[in-house]
């Protein structure tokens, strides 16, 4: 007896546009529209220096006459502006003088009023034939030589005046008071401090071993983080500039300087991390949010279902990177391999971790 084989049956339209529809809601099913695909990546590889916190401009103020300091406006760290009056030094011998070359002037004015009326009176009589020439040419003299003195007179008075007038020490630029190293009382020399001052303008000066000179240059991004008691709290990374690399090795050491905005709230002198690129690496790097930890251990699903232990670095930050960057990222030491397709924790199809 043969056995003949049942017919296939015929896939009724409803049936297939049934399955069709089910193809398609797990080809667009949460769990495989966040598949993530592993790979390796190029990034900067960020190493961390002390940068220190210094005014471009550092100048002080200087007396520029010898006398006793008095009226001190300022104090450590007062913000003044250029121009901006900080002290005087007071020369009491300045006064005296003046008024000495005022009487000296007043007296050559007399000597000079009646010099010219002499002269006018030797012209007229030289008209007449009653006085000679030589007196004539004698008045003459002695007026040019009167009006001489008087101006030289009246330039010595200038120079007192002028004297006088630097008897303010002013601000020679915009900024902070850093030190005041007199008081009032004090008696000082020409050349001597009256105040240092920062400018406005600061940066972050920055020392790196000489190996990683070559990989910096001017107009590279940085990442800054927070100065002093700030960092303790939370590290907030901003972007800066290198504003300048000095050409000179000294201990082994290269100097650059950062340019960051905002930088008010800031000491001089004080120090703040900053990262700069010691030259490009490959690495694994994929968002935070597949990774989860179990007993201390951190954990990644495969697409298949399979748990992986990994070994999780530091977050990389997106200009870390030289390509598009991976959002909210972090760097897989171990456990992943390129080509690997992962899923987040909790996913449709892989049920919670």
């Amino acid at each position: 007896m043969t056995v003949r084989p049942a017919p296939a049956r015929p896939i009724r339209p409803m049936a297939l546009a049934a399955f069709a529809l089910l193809a398609a809601a797990v080809a667009g099913s949460p769990a495989a529209a966040q598949t993530f695909e592993v790979a390796s990546i190029a990034i900067d590889d960020l190493k961390a220096v002390f940068g220190t916190v210094e005014s471009v401009d550092e100048v002080t103020a200087r007396a520029r006459l010898t006398g006793t300091v008095d009226g001190i406006e300022i104090d450590e760290g007062s913000q003044v502006e250029a121009g901006q009056v900080l002290a005087r030094v007071v020369d009491d011998t300045l006064p005296q003088q003046m008024a000495a070359v005022g009487a000296q002037i007043a007296a050559l004015d007399a000597q000079l009023s009646q010099a010219q009326t002499d002269l006018a009176r030797v012209q007229q009589l030289r008209q007449t034939g009653t006085a000679t020439e030589a007196r004539l040419d004698e008045a003459t003299t002695q007026v040019t030589v009167l009006t001489a003195q008087l101006a030289a007179a009246a330039a010595e008075r200038d120079v007192v005046q002028a004297q006088m007038d630097q008897e303010a020490v002013l601000a020679p630029v915009t900024g902070r008071v850093l030190s005041v190293p007199v008081v009032n009382g004090e008696v000082v020399l020409p050349g001597e401090v009256i105040a240092e001052i920062a400018s406005d303008v600061t940066v972050l000066r920055i020392t790196l071993p000489e190996r990683h000179a070559r990989f910096i240059g001017e107009g590279d991004p940085v990442l800054v983080g927070a100065g002093g008691l700030q960092a303790a709290a939370g590290e907030d990374l901003r972007e800066g500039t290198v504003r300048q690399v000095y050409p000179r090795i000294a201990q082994g050491r290269v100097e650059a300087d950062v340019a960051v905005g905002d930088l008010g709230d800031f000491f001089i002198g004080e120090r703040t991390r900053v990262f700069v690129s010691a030259g490009e690496r490959q690495a694994i790097v994929i968002p935070a949010e597949y990774v989860y930890s179990r007993y201390g251990v951190d954990f990644v699903r495969l697409e298949s279902g399979e748990e992986i232990p990994v070994r999780v670095g530091q977050p990389v930050p997106e200009l870390a990177f030289r390509g598009p960057p991976v959002p909210d990222g972090v760097e897989v030491l171990s456990g992943l391999h390129p080509g690997d397709a992962i899923v987040p924790p909790g996913g449709a199809d892989a049920g919670e971790p």
